[in-house]
């Protein structure tokens, strides 16, 4: 699953407009390199792009959808393999359009404004944008003339629960906008794969060198971190390496993204656009703003970093693109997340000689896990109430939650997608999913693997589905195969030979995968996904403004401190900030975010029961 940024608050003003106008374990029998006759047009089902297996929709005329992504990072038409695969099985061409690079908020409430949110629509969030959009008449309810009994017949079959939380939540208890993402059946613990969301990672290698020292905080991280810094002051071009590379294209108008991080690691989250982080697994929360809270110690933590050298001072005007290109490169030595520091900077030679990113738990780390989440989580796919052909739309949609969609795009986002059947995996003579020589080399190297002709061409990067939602929670048991969705947790890539990185890691973590050692050790807090049974609490229009300007202070005065020219300028920005927030009104805004924090804890008490 990508931790891309969620929307925020909509205008109040444009949406009044849009109201009114949206191992790989080998089997001898079976060849780890793609075979000649494969068919990769249909991932693996045989089915063509004429007709549907259910339903009897015409394909024979192609589909052009435009597809509004508030989580995506790509924008432009779908191509390589998993475009390939949609032409040919359903005769769908997909052309994305993403907030992230356009705008954002703004593109958002453009958008609504207009009054067409375009085909298929995927919001970060289920707190404003969605239920705004709802109320807006911006989205198709997919209970209009039987669209999704008719053509959404395995969702129907197999996530009644979300489909009963659209209704009741959002739907007035009869139509369904739109389903959550990550939906699940009822299993217990951990959704996550072999990696939770969260590590944090660091150059093992260099680690190692250190000894292993003990890390208790994560304060503690800087004064390791800048040992390591000094045992590889340079990468490999001459070029200065640094802990933390910041960026601010994820943050919204609420919040500096990266500051949060280290309250998941403390099993604490946030509620929506709220002033509380909530605990996964107790009824505890505290205001995101209090001394207590990880995103004003995480503040000072980088402000500490930057003092001593180890934030990259680029931090205030790049990307995250170019942040990625530098965990390529060798130049940063930790990463929050593991699908950005291993994902990027472990290649096969790296890992063969022991170096590359891997998790490093702080003492105190209890890690947050959303669990198996039968409702979904709170990123949204919709219709758009203009959509062209709602009827192979909901088809398309309907086939993303079954075993076949699921299988090609498990993870989503910049988690690695399994990819095509026949290609960068297929089934042993049991049935069993492995991953071939080429995904290993796919998965290893994105960006520099070519994908054959006739499975797409282009990078299998470039090929992966570019939405960004994921559909089926990665860790859910596939019921064709009796394993996870996700290569990662497959029998066969477990058993597979390691690099030495992973063995040094094992040897010296004692389990075979960071999920493994975190439930091991009791460091994981798994929040119960639960449903209130009635629709949620909402800000009304007032109450949206001030929290929406609320958060801009905070965003804003985030970058100010971490940056300050030293302790006492620090301080003065710290005031400024609070000063600001209490005038625009924080006060009746926090008011609001414990009775949402009150919602939550009711609502975990029907799976507790």
């Amino acid at each position: 699953m990508r931790f891309k940024k969620l929307t925020s608050l909509a205008l109040a003003a444009i949406l009044a407009v849009a109201v009114t106008a949206c191992s790989s374990s080998k089997n001898e029998e079976s060849k780890n390199s793609p075979p000649a006759s494969a068919s990769p047009s249909s991932g693996g089902s045989g089915a063509s792009a004429s007709a549907s297996p259910e339903g009897g929709l015409d394909h024979t005329k192609e589909l052009e959808l435009t597809v509004f992504s508030t989580t995506a990072n790509y924008a432009g038409e779908q191509t390589g393999w998993y475009g390939k695969i949609l032409k040919d099985k359903f005769n769908i061409k997909l052309n994305i359009i993403a907030s992230n690079l356009d705008g954002g908020q703004n593109k958002i409430a453009a958008m609504m404004a207009s009054g067409d949110l375009g085909d298929i629509v995927v919001f970060g969030s289920d707190k404003t944008d969605y239920p705004n959009a709802i109320k807006g008449g911006l989205l198709l309810d997919w209970t209009k003339d039987g669209l999704l009994d008719k053509y959404g017949k395995y969702i129907v079959d197999n996530f009644p629960k979300a489909i009963e939380k659209a209704k009741i939540a959002f739907g007035g208890g009869q139509a369904v906008y739109g389903l959550g993402h990550n939906v699940a059946g009822n299993q217990p613990g951990p959704s996550e794969g072999k990696d939770l969301t969260w590590g944090p990672e660091l150059r093992w290698d260099l680690y190692k060198q250190l000894g292993y020292p003990e890390i208790r905080t994560p304060q503690d991280y800087l004064g390791v971190l800048k040992k390591m810094q000094e045992l590889e002051p340079k990468n490999e071009q001459g070029k200065k390496t640094y802990a933390f590379s910041l960026w601010s294209d994820w943050d919204g108008n609420y919040k500096m993204t990266l500051a949060k991080q280290f309250a998941n690691m403390y099993g604490y989250d946030e509620n929506g656009a709220t002033l509380l982080y909530v605990a996964a697994d107790e009824d505890k929360y505290y205001e995101f703003l209090s001394d207590d809270s990880w995103y004003m110690k995480s503040l000072k933590l980088y402000f500490d970093a930057n003092q001593m050298g180890l934030v990259d001072p680029d931090s205030l005007t790049q990307k995250f693109d170019d942040v990625v290109g530098k965990y390529k490169d060798g130049r940063l030595l930790f990463s929050w997340f593991p699908w950005l520091g291993s994902a990027n900077y472990n290649t096969p030679d790296r890992t063969a000689v022991g170096k590359g990113f891997a998790t490093v738990p702080f003492k105190e780390e209890k890690v947050y896990s959303w669990g198996f989440n039968q409702y979904g989580n709170d990123w949204i796919m919709a219709i758009g109430a203009k959509a062209k052909e709602p009827e192979r739309i909901m088809e398309f949609i309907n086939w993303l939650y079954t075993p076949e969609g699921a299988m090609l795009s498990s993870g989503g986002g910049t988690a690695i997608q399994n990819g095509p059947k026949g290609l960068t995996w297929d089934l042993d003579k049991d049935g069993k999913p492995f991953v071939t020589d080429f995904g290993w080399q796919a998965f290893a190297d994105q960006k520099g693997t070519i994908v054959p002709d006739e499975y797409g061409g282009g990078t299998f990067y470039d090929g992966q589905s570019q939405i960004n939602f994921s559909n089926v929670a990665p860790g859910l048991t596939n019921p064709e195969t009796g394993e996870p969705y996700d290569h990662n947790l497959w029998t066969s890539s477990l058993k597979r030979n390691p690099s030495q990185l992973d063995q040094e890691w094992r040897d010296k973590m004692g389990a075979l995968t960071p999920k493994e050692y975190f439930v091991k050790n009791n460091m994981i807090a798994v929040a119960p996904q639960g449903f209130t049974g009635k629709p949620p609490l909402m800000m009304d229009k007032a109450l949206e403004q001030k929290n929406a300007q609320i958060g801009t202070v905070i965003q804003q005065y985030s970058w100010k401190m971490i940056f300050a020219k030293d302790e006492a300028q620090y301080d003065k920005y710290k005031q400024e900030m609070m000063d600001k927030v209490k005038g625009l009104g924080y006060d009746e805004v926090l008011a609001f975010s414990v009775k949402k924090a009150e919602e939550l804890f009711e609502s975990r008490k029907s799976v507790q029961q």
